[in-house]
């Protein structure tokens, strides 16, 4: 089963036919050499995986090999756009056709998309099946986008994950089985917080539910499945114990979690109620809430979670353990702010539980109220491949290969760590260094080609190096502080254009540790959470109402690790 690649990775598409993010991609996979028709793989089977780990929800991914540290080869990788959380008629709460979707997904430059409807009756018993007919005919249609089912799943006792699998014989029957057995909603698994008596039976039943999508992986009856924590600190509900227990129960499964969460659009001046905040964290901590957390954590930074957005919060607390947890963008797109369109009306006798799925909806040509981008327009989400495939995305997925941005900040990055003796890795990998060898990053930077969705050229202004020192696993499971890192450098890059190297030395090896990149356009930015020495120009929470996210973006990458031997 082969696809045919988007149109920037076509060489029989004439360069002269593309626009310039289109032609700035092309360049992109040019220099990592993977431009022609070898880019174009089935996506199934997966060759074997480079990093040394089998199928199954074994702990194979945090070993020394994995994402081809060590002395092996760092392949070069193009980097797909793509978004793992989206919305149409077939969630309770959504308005758009899938045609919609893929179409705006398409106008943005998504190569990758999963539809994510939320687990509902109706969804279970008649619209996942109804939704599989219409993603079959939206592969069809967009047959240059890789386009997943996938389940928006509530975690029993907690707060929402993506659920998905490439193209199989059982990917409607997976979601289904797996949405009977172990969704929260409906199973009545509510949250009922830290003190409530069923609480360790949810949080007890979440973990059965992650080692079973991962035993249907390692069986066979799917040949891949992955987790995504979605808009992990909306609510306060998702504790520091439960994050590491989803992980740990199998990581090569439950491998991550949303660093910024979609609804960006939530907060323009103007167009929401000015009590409203970026991505939609507009609650307070409650009686389900975990008590650990500060106040602050109930708002987004910068557009980000706080638990990615705190250099030395809780991913980082994550990645002192030495394992990897990968941090992802997206749209959650439900309703676009200042559309024209409204849901349909529902035929007598039907409803959402009946059908599941939402009448069409209509064009008003009046603006509606939303808080969403459409898929692409603002947050992506960068995943690295050396194939055009399914289980290639999937697959960089779980390496960590991943790096996301808003507003369009930058065409592309490339991070590599390198020791003295050729030895190299990149995002989501582990080097491993001898004791004293001097280390040096690299950091390739692809300026911003064109005028993003807003209308202006977006311009880095700086690139942040964050280094934290590698513990191992956490004596306390609900510590959300990692006291040893830091920001160690920033690059003043304001004013670069095109493709441009940064060579930042790391020094000697001496105890373990991981490097994490982050930049913004420096619009907006202050001493962050937990104080200038730690992170002296973090992002900064917006004033309710006063959140317009075009002028406030940033990217993130994803850590490399660094192992120290003898």
């Amino acid at each position: 089963m082969t696809h045919p690649v988007p149109e920037w990775a076509d060489p029989q598409v004439p360069a002269e036919s593309l626009d310039p993010q289109g032609l700035s991609r092309r360049g992109l996979m040019r220099r990592a050499g993977l431009f022609g028709a070898g880019f174009a793989a089935a996506s199934l089977p997966l060759p074997a995986l480079a990093h040394g780990h089998g199928h199954g929800g074994g702990h194979g991914h945090h070993g020394p090999g994995h994402g081809h540290g060590g002395h092996g080869h760092v392949p070069n990788l193009v980097y797909l756009v793509g978004d793992h959380h989206n919305h149409t008629v077939y969630s309770h709460d959504a308005k758009y056709t899938f045609s919609q979707i893929a179409s705006a997904g398409r106008k943005f430059g998504l190569d990758w998309m999963v539809f994510t409807e939320h687990s509902n009756i109706g969804h279970a018993k008649f619209g996942a099946a109804r939704e599989h007919r219409e993603i079959l005919r939206a592969r069809a249609e967009n047959r240059r986008m890789l386009i997943f089912q996938g389940l928006e799943w509530y975690i029993p006792g907690a707060e929402h994950c993506s659920v998905f699998s490439p193209p199989g014989r059982h990917e409607v029957d997976l979601l289904t089985r797996f949405e009977e057995a172990f969704d929260g909603k409906l199973l009545g698994y509510a949250a009922g917080g830290p003190n409530h008596p069923d609480t360790p039976r949810n949080e007890a039943h979440a973990i059965k539910a992650i080692k079973w999508l991962a035993e249907q992986r390692r069986t066979g009856y799917v040949d891949d499945v992955l987790v995504l924590a979605n808009h992990p600190m909306r609510l306060g509900i998702d504790s520091p114990h439960e994050l590491r227990g989803w992980r740990d129960a199998a990581p090569d499964i439950m491998i991550g979690m949303e660093g910024a969460p979609g609804a960006q659009a939530g907060a323009i001046p103007g167009w929401h109620a000015d009590t409203n905040v970026r991505g939609e964290y507009t609650n307070s901590p409650s009686a389900d809430s975990w008590p650990g957390y500060p106040r602050e954590a109930y708002v987004t930074h910068g557009g980000f979670d706080w638990a990615t957005a705190t250099v030395g919060g809780m991913w980082d607390a994550m990645l002192a353990e030495g394992k990897l947890f990968t941090i992802t963008s997206n749209s959650d797109v439900h309703r676009v702010a200042q559309d024209t369109w409204v849901n349909g009306d529902w035929r007598p006798g039907q409803n959402f539980d009946n059908t599941g799925r939402l009448p069409d909806p209509h064009n008003t040509t009046e603006p509606q109220p939303g808080g969403d981008f459409w898929p692409g327009q603002f947050s992506r989400t960068h995943v690295g491949v050396t194939r055009y495939g399914y289980r290639h995305v999937m697959e960089g997925l779980r390496a960590g290969r991943v790096w996301a941005d808003h507003g369009h900040l930058i065409d592309g990055i490339d991070v590599k760590v390198r020791g003295e003796r050729g030895n190299s890795a990149t995002l989501g990998g582990r080097l491993r260094a001898r004791r004293g060898e001097r280390l040096t990053l690299t950091v390739t930077v692809t300026a911003a080609s064109r005028r993003n969705p807003y209308g202006v050229l977006p311009r880095l202004q700086h690139v942040d190096v964050i280094r934290g020192a590698v513990h191992g696993p956490a004596t306390d499971r609900d510590d959300w502080r990692a006291p040893n890192t830091r920001v160690v450098h920033t690059s003043d890059v304001l004013g670069r254009r095109g493709t441009y190297t940064l060579r930042i030395p790391v020094g000697r090896a001496d105890h373990p540790f991981y490097l994490r990149l982050r930049g913004s356009d420096g619009k907006r930015h202050g001493a962050g959470f937990l104080g200038a020495k730690i992170d002296p120009h973090g992002p900064l929470p917006h004033e309710p109402g006063k959140g317009d996210p075009w002028l406030d973006t940033w990217f993130y990458t994803n850590p490399i690790f660094v192992d120290v031997t003898r």
